[in-house]
C-alpha cells in the first residue's frame, strides 16, 4: 500500500465519519464507517511491518463480575469492528489485557476467571493478575518502603484496597510486562470495569448507544504525532461522582417535576422534553461544579420518561420513582452527560484531571503513580492531575475520547459493589463514601495551591503545607454546611408537595412509597444527625485525618523515590 493509497483510505474514512455525525440514528452509515477501517486494517497487514503502538487494557475490578463480562464484551467488539492491529492465528495482534482482581468473595473470583477464559478464547490476550499473582509481586519489594503509595496489607486480607491502590500495584505489574517486551510499543490504557468502549448519542428517538470511536488507532496516531505522555478521556453517561455531591441539584430536578405533575391529569400524555444535553463537559451533576471552573448550565433537568413512546403522566411519575433508589449508587436520573462529537485532533488540549477510569501513558510515564492512595480518598484522579501537570506540563493532555459510564443495572437498579454504600432494609449508607469525598475534595483543593508554590517539584516547609491544608478545610466546611442546609430545605418543601392531600399519586403506593424512602434516605445521610455530617463536624476524627493528609503530602517526594527504586527493580528482573 502505498502513501497516496492510504491518504486516500484515511480521506474516504474522514468523510464518512463526517456523514455518520451528520446522522447518527442512521445505522448504515456506522457500519460504513467500521467496514472502512477494517479494509484499511487488512491492507495495512498485507503490507507487513506494523509499527504502531501495542495497547495493554489494564482493568481493575472488585466483586463486579457482570460489570467485568459487559466491559470485556464492548473491548472484544471494539476489536471486531475496528480490527486494530489485525489478527495472526485468530488472535487480535495489537491489543490486550491486564485484569487486576481486587475482589473478596471466591465465588466472584472464580466468575471472573471464567469470563477471562471466555474472552481469550475468542481471540484476546489478557493476563489474570489475582490476588496471589499480586502478593508475590509486592513480596519481592520487601525491603523497598511502598506504604505511601500501595498501602500494607496483610496476606490474608489483600482485597479491597480500592482503585488507586490497586492501579498502582497493577502498574508495577505493567513496568515488568514493559522491561519483558523491549520490541513492543507499548501504550497503557487503564479503564474501570463498570465502563463500555461505546458512546451515548441524543436522537430524535430518544439516544443511542453507539460504538462510534475507533478508539485505539485515533489514540495511537495521537500518541506518535504529539509529544504526549498520559491522555485522559472522560465519561459520559452516569457521572463519575459520588451523590454525596449531587444530592441539591437532583432534589431541584424531583421538585419542578413534582410541580409539572401538581395541575396534570394522571391519564394525559406525559410532556417528553427532547433529550437535554446541556451540562455534558460541563459537570453540570455536581452541586459545586463552580469549584472546578465551570459556570451555571441551566437551573432546571426535566425527566424523560422511557415506558413508552407515548407514556402518561402516571407512567412518568410511576417510572421516576424507580429510580429515585438508583441515585444512592450513582444514577442521576435527570443530569447524563451525553457524547459531543468532535475531531479527536481538534480535541486535544492541556489537562489538570485524569479520569483513572479512562487514561492512556507511555512506558515512560509508569513513574506517575496514583499519589495518596493509601488515604482511599475520592478525587484521587483530580488530584493526581494536579500533581502530573506540575511534572509533565504540556505532555499531560486531555481528548474527546470519552467510554461510557453505566453505575447500575436495570435488572436490580444498584451497583454491583460500591464500596462506602450499604443499601439493607430499604436504608442507604453512605457514610464512608461520603467522608472520603469531603476530605478528598479538602486534598484536591489544597494540592492545587501547594501546586501552585511549586510543589511537588519544590520541597515545602510543613508549617507551609499545614497552614494550606487548614485553609482549605475551614472553606470546605463552610461549603458543606451552607450545602446541607440547602438540601435540608428542598427535601422539606419536596415532602410537603408530595403529601399535599389533593394529589392525585397518593393512590400511586409503590411511587409513594419509593418517594418517602428516598426522601428518608436523603435525610439519613445529609440530616442534622447523619453519620456523615457528624464525622466531618468531629473535631478528634478531623484531626486525625488532618494529620494523615499533612503526613501523605509531606512524604510524597520520598514515595516518588521508592517508586522509582520499584520500578527498577521490575524492570531489572524482568530482564535477568
Amino acid at each position: 500500500m502505498t502513501v497516496s493509497d492510504l491518504d486516500a483510505r484515511i480521506a474516504r474514512i474522514d468523510a464518512l465519519e463526517a456523514a455518520l455525525w451528520r446522522d447518527p440514528a442512521n445505522t448504515s452509515r456506522l457500519a460504513d464507517y467500521q467496514k472502512a477501517w477494517r479494509e484499511l486494517e487488512a491492507q495495512i497487514s498485507a503490507k507487513g511491518d506494523d509499527g504502531r503502538h501495542h495497547f495493554v487494557v489494564a482493568i481493575p475490578v472488585a466483586d463486579s463480575p457482570r460489570h467485568l463480562q459487559a466491559c470485556l464484551d464492548s473491548l472484544l467488539s471494539q476489536c471486531r469492528a475496528y480490527a486494530y492491529g489485525g489478527h495472526v492465528d485468530g488472535r487480535f495482534r495489537k491489543v490486550s489485557v491486564l485484569l487486576a482482581d481486587d475482589s473478596a468473595d471466591p465465588a466472584h473470583i472464580d466468575r471472573n476467571r471464567a469470563i477471562v477464559r471466555e474472552i481469550v478464547a475468542q481471540g484476546l490476550d489478557i493476563e489474570y493478575f489475582g490476588l496471589d499473582e499480586q502478593r508475590a509481586l509486592m513480596h519481592e519489594l520487601d525491603d523497598v518502603d511502598l506504604r505511601g503509595v500501595v498501602g500494607v496489607h496483610a496476606d490474608d486480607a489483600f482485597a479491597h484496597k480500592g482503585q488507586a491502590m490497586m492501579r498502582n500495584i497493577a502498574y508495577l505489574k505493567l513496568a515488568r510486562m514493559q522491561a519483558q517486551r523491549p520490541a513492543d510499543r507499548l501504550l497503557f490504557y487503564t479503564i474501570d470495569a463498570d465502563q463500555a468502549f461505546t458512546v451515548n448519542v441524543a436522537t430524535p428517538d430518544g439516544g443511542r448507544d453507539l460504538q462510534a470511536i475507533n478508539y485505539f488507532y485515533k489514540l495511537d496516531r495521537l500518541f506518535d504525532q504529539g509529544d504526549i505522555q498520559v491522555l485522559t478521556g472522560k465519561v459520559v453517561g452516569d457521572p463519575p461522582v459520588s451523590p454525596a455531591v449531587m444530592a441539591a441539584n437532583f432534589l431541584d430536578d424531583a421538585i419542578a417535576f413534582v410541580l409539572s405533575m401538581r395541575d396534570a391529569h394522571p391519564d394525559t400524555a406525559y410532556p417528553q422534553p427532547p433529550l437535554d444535553t446541556r451540562g455534558s463537559g460541563e459537570a453540570a451533576y455536581h452541586d459545586m461544579a463552580d469549584m472546578f471552573g465551570f459556570g451555571r448550565v441551566g437551573d432546571i433537568y426535566r425527566f424523560r420518561c422511557t415506558a413508552s413512546d407515548a407514556p402518561s403522566n402516571a407512567q412518568a411519575f410511576d417510572e421516576f420513582a424507580s429510580h429515585l433508589n438508583r441515585f444512592f449508587h450513582g444514577e442521576h436520573p435527570t443530569r447524563i452527560t451525553w457524547y459531543r462529537h468532535q475531531p479527536l485532533a481538534d480535541s486535544v488540549q492541556a489537562a489538570r484531571t485524569v479520569y483513572t477510569g479512562n487514561y492512556v501513558f507511555t512506558a515512560d510515564a509508569l513513574v506517575h503513580f496514583i499519589p495518596f492512595a493509601p488515604l482511599r480518598l475520592r478525587m484521587s484522579g483530580p488530584t493526581m492531575g494536579r500533581v502530573l501537570r506540575a511534572w509533565v506540563g504540556g505532555a499531560f493532555v486531555s481528548a474527546n475520547v470519552p467510554m461510557l459510564h453505566r453505575r447500575t443495572f436495570d435488572a436490580t437498579g444498584a451497583a454491583e459493589y460500591r464500596p462506602g454504600v450499604t443499601d439493607l432494609d430499604a436504608q442507604v449508607d453512605l457514610a464512608d463514601e461520603f467522608e472520603r469525598q469531603y476530605h478528598g475534595d479538602v486534598m484536591l483543593f489544597a494540592i492545587e495551591r501547594l501546586a501552585a508554590k511549586g510543589f511537588p517539584r519544590d520541597a515545602l516547609a510543613e508549617v507551609q503545607i499545614a497552614a494550606t491544608l487548614d485553609e482549605v478545610r475551614v472553606q470546605m466546611s463552610e461549603r458543606y454546611q451552607a450545602r446541607h442546609a440547602q438540601i435540608l430545605a428542598r427535601v422539606e418543601r419536596l415532602r410537603a408537595l408530595l403529601e399535599d392531600p389533593r394529589a392525585w399519586w397518593l393512590a400511586r403506593a409503590d411511587a409513594m412509597h419509593a418517594f418517602t424512602r428516598f426522601l428518608d434516605n436523603i435525610e439519613r445521610n445529609f440530616g442534622e444527625h447523619a453519620i456523615a455530617v457528624g464525622h466531618i463536624g468531629d473535631a478528634r476524627r478531623s484531626a486525625e485525618w488532618r494529620r494523615r493528609q499533612l503526613d501523605a503530602i509531606a512524604a510524597l517526594r520520598d514515595d516518588r523515590a521508592a517508586w522509582r527504586a520499584a520500578l527498577i527493580r521490575m524492570r531489572g528482573t524482568a530482564r535477568s
